[in-house]
């Protein structure tokens, strides 16, 4: 089976995300990472829901949600860094992932929107 990049990348972000909020430095700050526990894991469930659509209009309600999440969650990932309210170390890897998750779900659903003409 061919490898989904968005698929995987996103489900990689939820685990970090679950893992960064069960950690200790997570625990002190619990509606902050409500909020981003919420859109971090809720990007993943609209990639995963928009596999399974059923027509090209589900498909780009869903992934249009998905980019939506992701840029709420590299919101709320920018201002844990930005308030010191976590190490910037703890921060390293979800950060950048964040940001690509953004530009591939924009991508995904500017290409589902806008396909390229086959006809010559």
């Amino acid at each position: 089976m061919k490898e989904n990049v968005v698929v995987e990348k996103s489900y990689r972000s939820a685990v970090m995300a679950v893992k960064f909020c069960a950690g200790p430095n997570g625990r002190r700050v619990g509606t902050l990472r409500r909020q981003f526990l919420e859109a971090a894991t809720s990007v993943g469930a609209n990639v995963e829901e928009a596999q399974a659509a059923r027509s090209r209009a589900d498909f780009i309600s869903k992934m249009s949600i998905a980019a939506k999440e992701s840029r709420e969650s590299n919101y709320w990932l920018r201002l844990f860094r930005d308030s010191d309210l976590t190490p910037p170390a703890a921060l390293t890897s979800l950060l950048p992932l964040s940001e690509e998750l953004i530009r591939l779900t924009q991508a995904i659903v500017h290409s589902a929107e806008h396909p390229r003409s086959t006809a010559s």
